[in-house]
């Protein structure tokens, strides 16, 4: 026989257990692999960009890998749970390896929101083919608002790094179309650039630009795909 305090203990762990509410727990589990994958995609294409363009660097320090744990930023990986935009660990680039510096470095930075848009665009054909032909069952319904998720979230990504403030991939093409002097002096003081980016995102100054941007693209998206 059980003594009262295993039964209590038991009750309790059922009672628990019973309170979970399952399909909380697997939608965050999905939107957990759908931000692991976004930002692992977004990374590696930087990286793969850059040692196109003759940079080693990446590829020296392990970065040009599907692995997430290589890139992931944990307060970027907040966000990206949270709000649906976010970022990695940035990879390092050397632009003095690239033929045009510059251009090089803009190419490199322009290679992770691109990816994303792709990604989104792929991954919206996958779910217009489950639609029109998986069969109608709850396995494939997941499977549906996963990749709708992930697209989501890809626009997401992209859109947010399109942003022209440092160091996000939007202020790489901005600087490059710059004379050499006022990108050299940017650059220098490019790291103060995150220090504006995480007061605009703590004081949710980007939320309704960023939503409206994140519509927009993936409504687009939508209506060519599904059309």
């Amino acid at each position: 026989m059980r003594s009262d305090a295993g039964e209590t203990a038991l009750d309790a762990f059922v009672n628990f257990w019973n309170a979970l509410d399952t399909m909380a727990m697997l939608r965050a589990a999905l939107r957990l692999v759908a931000v692991l994958l976004c930002l692992t995609v977004h990374e590696t294409c930087h990286g793969l960009a850059a040692y196109a363009l003759g940079d080693p660097t990446a590829k020296s320090m392990h970065r040009l890998s599907l692995n997430p744990l290589h890139h992931i930023d944990w307060l970027g990986l907040a966000a990206m749970m949270t709000l649906g935009f976010g970022w990695a660990k940035p990879v390092p680039v050397d632009m003095r390896y690239f033929k045009h510096p510059k251009q090089g470095m803009a190419l490199t930075a322009l290679a992770g929101p691109a990816s994303n848009l792709l990604f989104a665009c792929l991954t919206l054909l996958g779910a217009r083919a489950v639609l029109y032909g998986a069969a109608d069952t709850a396995a494939w319904g997941w499977f549906y608002w996963f990749l709708l998720l992930l697209a989501q979230m890809n626009v997401g990504l992209g859109v947010f790094n399109l942003i022209p403030i440092s160091p996000l991939d939007g202020s790489k093409v901005l600087f490059a179309m710059l004379p050499d002097a006022a990108y050299a002096k940017l650059m220098r003081y490019e790291r103060y650039g995150v220090i504006l980016l995480y007061a605009l995102i703590f004081f949710g100054a980007l939320d309704g630009f960023l939503s409206r941007a994140v519509s927009g693209v993936y409504s687009v998206l939508i209506n060519l795909i599904f059309a």
